[in-house]
Parts: C-alpha cells; structure tokens; sequence
C-alpha cells in the first residue's frame, strides 16, 4: 500500500473510531439498559393481560407474507429465470468485492452503489470514507435494489399485486438498512462509545414510554408534545363554538375587518387527523389568514368517534356534518349561500353532497374548492396497497369488535408511505441516538390521531378506493345516484406535485369529472406542505394553465410557474364571484349563541 492510501485508510478508520470508554460508567450503563428494558416488556405485557391489546398487526404482517409468496411463484416457475437473476445478484456482489479490493491496494474505483441524492440516512462522512461502513452501505443498496427488480419483473403478478410487493419490499428494506443498528452505523458506535452506552438507557427509557403511550404497541414519537396544547399555542385564531351535535362542533370565526365578504366560507376538513392543520399557528393559520382576507369563515370539528357513533355513514357525514353546518351558518348569518372548501377526505364528501344537492336542486353551496382532493380513484396512489377485497374483510372485522378503526391504523398507513423519513429517521434519533425530538407543530398534529367510525370508512374504502363508485356515477347516497357532472358549480382544485396520498394525477382526472367550470391548481410540495403556505414565505410555488384538459403531465409541461403561495390567487378567484361586502358579523352575535371558546371540545378528545 502506498504511503498516501496508508495515511487515507488511518484518517477513514479513526473517524469511525472514538478514545476508548469508561468500562465501570459503561458497565452501569448496561444494567441500566436492561432495567428499561424490563419496563418495555411489561408495557406490552400490560395491555395483554388486561385483554385490551390492540389487534390487526398479525393480518398486516399476513398479508404481506400472501404478497411475496406470490412474487417466489412467479420466479419458482421459471428457473431460467432465478438463475439468471442470481447471477445478477452475484455479479454485483463480485463487483463490489473487487472494488473493495482496489481500495485496499489504493486504487481509487467508482462506487458500485450509490444512495439517491436525497437519501440522508449516508449522510455521514464515514458511509464512505470508512472502507468497512463503505462497503456495508453498498451491499445494502445493491441487496435491496435487486429485490425491487425481483418484484418488477415478476411478469405473472396482476398491477395490484406488484404494487404491494413494491410496498412491502420498501418497508422492509427501511427496516434493514444498517443505518438502523447500533453495529452498523458508523454515527451510533461514536456516540455510544463518546457517552458510555447512556445514549442507549436514555433511549430504551423513550422507547418503554412510547409502548406504555401506544397501549401496548410502539407509537413513536416525532415531535416534544409537551410543548403544544390545543387552544393555547396551536389552533389560536379566536372564535366561537356556534353548534355542536353528535359528530361536529361548527366553529365561527371572529373578524378581523370592520367589512367581510357577504358570501360565508364554510371549511369541510378531513376527520382523519383533526381541522387544526389549517390553523397551526398565527403564521401559517390559512384559517386565520382567511378572516384576516374578510371573510366569514365557519370550520367544522369533527368528533373523534367511539363506539356510540359506528353507525355514522357517509350519509350521516353529509346531513349531520355538512347540511347541519349550512343550516347552522343561515341562523347564524342570515345568509343561504356559502362557498366551501373541502380537504382530502372533507374534499371527497364535499363532492359527494355537491352530487347529491344537484340531483336534489340545493343550491346553497354557490362555488367549491377541493384541497388535494380525490373524486376519482382510478389512480388512487400509494394507499390504495392496503385496498382489496381480502383486506376491506379483515379492517371491517376489526371494526365490528369496537365500532371504529383505531386511530393507529390510519397514522401507521400515512407513516409507511415515507417509512426511512417518518419511521426509521424517528427510532434511530430517539432510541439509539437517546435524543428526545425537537417541537414541531406539524408532527404534533401528524400525532394527534384520530378513529374512523366503522360504517363511514367501510363506505369510504368499498365506495370510493375499491369500487371507484363516484366517478363513474354509481354511487347512490340517500336514495339518489350521483352524477358529478351535474355539478354545475365554480370549483377551485388545488393538486400538489409531490403528494403521496391524493396524487396530482388523480387529482387532475377527478378536475375532469365535474360539469361547470374548474379552475385547476397545482402546488409545489406535498400533501400538507403544498397546502399550508402561506404568502409571508415564499417558499414552493404553485402552476396555473387553464383546464384539465388532456394528461396530467401535459398539462403540466405547458402550466405558467408563479412563485410563492396559491392562497392569493385563489382568494382573487372566489371574491371576483362575489365581491358584495357587508358589516362584520360577530361571532355569538346572531340567532345562535357561543357554546364554547374555539378551537372546541371535539377537537381536545383523543384517540
């Protein structure tokens, strides 16, 4: 070896090494570690031996054990074709060697491997300094690709199949990457080492706690929930609870300007998570930012449902929440037309009672705005993995024991969809590394979880997900079937380009499938980040082109790029529809009396 690779393999070995460690502090520590881990244990015992552990993992880890066995068949019947993907396999891995090889002798070689750019679990610098933390990352990288290969050219499987195995080979190469132990990672053998193994008691104690908070199961934590409080320093912007019953609270705003738009603004939000996303804080409140504009703005609260309310269907949705919200917002204001924005799932049944009022002749919703929302599922994205037949079965058996979905199931799902950035990145910080995560408003409201009534989700996933009813004027809702196409109405639909859970492909398809005129908007970002940006940063920007006409991308190549926030543009569009204005309508002020202090009661309850 030449002096200078000598020198550069001592420089990349030290910095993976730390001075050796306190053996009595790190002896103490070890028997720490074991008592902790004691208290893990009887945190999932706990809920067991009461007869209250949660269920439904052991038919996810099932399903997932049915989806890559039919990936082996594919490949069992044809064994010229396991052989020459295990030459493919073996190929690489001599590569590999060989390079290791070269660099051992000095020699600088390309790398075989290489993470994404935007993969930041190799982010420290001995992931490729180090010759040994090297060569683990890209057996790992060349391992878990030709896994995804094995799955795409199992040429057998129907699209559903070959999306799930996609699926679940993504979640399980999350969770074997050697970022994820303690051996393996470069970053916790120096911290490990640097504080005696106190990283580890600091995060078996996390990890004891986030068992006892799940009810038996891991619920990790991604933000400090001890900084926020619902009312206090997140969902602030001032208002009353002007109606309440058994699945809403409405929630009127209190104005901001002595004149407001005549027209109220009614907000139908998603019931899963909680309305709250879009008043975060004064600075990103869309909410808030939306008084602040003059309007009249009315946000409905949805409870967070228990057994009581496992009856509740998309029907009960749309009469108890939306049409008791236009009744209340009338009383309230004198006013018979509102425009209203529904978000995600809010969105979808916004649709839905657009559909159903069309076929009805009520016409007191005069415009509409969609958040990220699907009508159509034809092109459902990522979430559509946990939708078949087989599965609606088993989620529908699992809700006919309690009434409702537990909350974990539907935060579980969303986490899965991005598991290296919202699982794995979250365990390594806070059990190996034993550092507690820092506040962030967003990732406290991503926990604050809510349960899904059982007859509105089973609605939701056969209706919408499996059968794709609404789009293709099937679905009938309260004796009538729906027709989006005679919803003649002003709609506003927002997609964003990065969204894992309402893809803008979709989106687009579902802009083509109402019958007036859709002005069609798509947001850098995603799902949330997309959607709450606020004009005071300008930090994505969003696209403008006219109709949803043609294909998705099309559209797209052709769209004008306007920088910072969408929330101007569509404020001009929904005041050039009414720009009449009238004195400011005082919250409690009219024909029903506050209830409450928003941000509500409903909201508080969790799951």
């Amino acid at each position: 070896m030449s002096r200078d690779a000598d020198d550069r393999a001592k420089g990349a070995s030290g910095s993976a090494e730390a001075a050796a460690p306190d053996f009595d502090q790190f002896a103490q520590n070890m028997s720490r570690l074991v008592e902790e881990y004691g208290k893990v244990t009887a945190a999932y015992l706990k809920p067991i031996e009461k007869g209250t552990a949660k269920t439904g993992q052991a038919d996810e880890a099932s399903d997932m054990v049915k989806t890559l066995g039919r990936v082996a068949e594919c490949w069992v019947n044809d064994p010229a074709k396991i052989i020459e993907a295990q030459a493919s396999l073996v190929g690489d891995f001599m590569s590999l060697w060989g390079a290791a090889l070269k660099r051992a002798g000095g020699e600088e070689v390309q790398p075989v491997a290489e993470p994404d750019k935007r993969d930041t679990r190799f982010k420290d610098p001995d992931w490729t300094d180090h010759p040994t933390f090297d060569f683990i990352k890209q057996a790992y990288l060349i391992g878990s690709r030709w896994a995804e290969t094995m799955v795409d050219k199992a040429d057998e499987l129907d699209p559903h199949t070959r999306e799930k195995a996609r699926f679940y080979i993504k979640q399980i190469a999350g969770a074997l990457s050697p970022t994820n132990f303690l051996a393996t990672n470069p970053e916790l053998l120096r911290e490990t080492l640097r504080q005696n193994g106190e990283n580890l008691v600091r995060g078996m104690k996390m990890f004891a706690e986030d068992v006892e908070s799940g009810g038996g199961e891991l619920k990790i934590r991604q933000s400090d929930a001890s900084a926020f409080e619902v009312g206090v320093n997140i969902a602030t912007t001032p208002g009353k609870v002007v109606f309440r019953n058994e699945i809403m609270e409405l929630i009127q705003y209190a104005p901001a300007t002595p004149q407001v738009l005549k027209r109220p603004l009614l907000i139908v939000p998603p019931w899963i998570n909680k309305f709250y996303i879009l008043d975060l804080n004064a600075e990103k409140s869309f909410i808030g930012w939306c008084v602040a504009q003059g309007l009249t703005v009315f946000c409905i609260s949805w409870v967070n449902p228990d057994a009581r309310h496992a009856a509740k269907d998309f029907e009960s949705y749309m009469r108890e929440g939306i049409f008791a919200a236009l009744d209340a917002v009338e009383e309230a204001t004198g006013e018979k037309k509102v425009s209203a924005i529904g978000y995600c799932v809010g969105g979808t049944l916004l649709g839905v009672t657009l559909a159903y009022m069309a076929a009805v002749g009520d016409k007191r919703i005069e415009s509409a705005t969609f958040f990220t929302t699907q009508v159509d599922f034809s092109q459902a994205g990522e979430l559509s993995v946990f939708v078949d037949e087989e599965q609606i079965r088993v989620i529908e058996e699992q809700m006919a024991k309690t009434g409702y979905l537990d909350g974990s199931r539907m935060s579980g799902a969303f986490n899965m969809l991005r598991p290296n950035d919202l699982i794995w990145s979250y365990a390594v910080n806070n059990y190996l590394k034993g550092k507690a995560p820092t506040p962030f408003d967003l990732l406290y409201w991503n926990s604050d979880s809510t349960r899904m009534p059982a007859a509105n989700h089973s609605f939701y996933l056969r209706n919408c997900y499996l059968d794709n009813k609404l789009s293709k004027g099937e679905m009938h809702i309260g004796g009538k079937t729906l027709d989006l196409k005679a919803v003649k109405i002003p709609i506003y639909n927002l997609a964003t380009r990065e969204d894992h859970i309402a893809p803008a492909p979709s989106v687009f398809i579902g802009s083509q499938s109402f019958g007036g005129p859709v002005e069609h908007v798509v947001a850098g970002s995603g799902h949330i980040a997309g959607v709450v940006n606020p004009p005071s940063k300008v930090k994505y920007q969003y696209w403008t082109g006219g109709p949803a006409e043609g294909s998705c991308d099309a559209w797209m190549a052709k769209a004008a790029e306007h920088p910072g926030s969408w929330w101007p543009h569509w404020f001009a569009w929904l005041e050039a529809q009414a720009p009449k204005t009238v004195p400011a309508r005082e919250p409690g002020g009219g024909k029903l009396p506050a209830l409450a202090d928003a941000p509500g009661t409903y909201v508080k309850v969790k799951a």
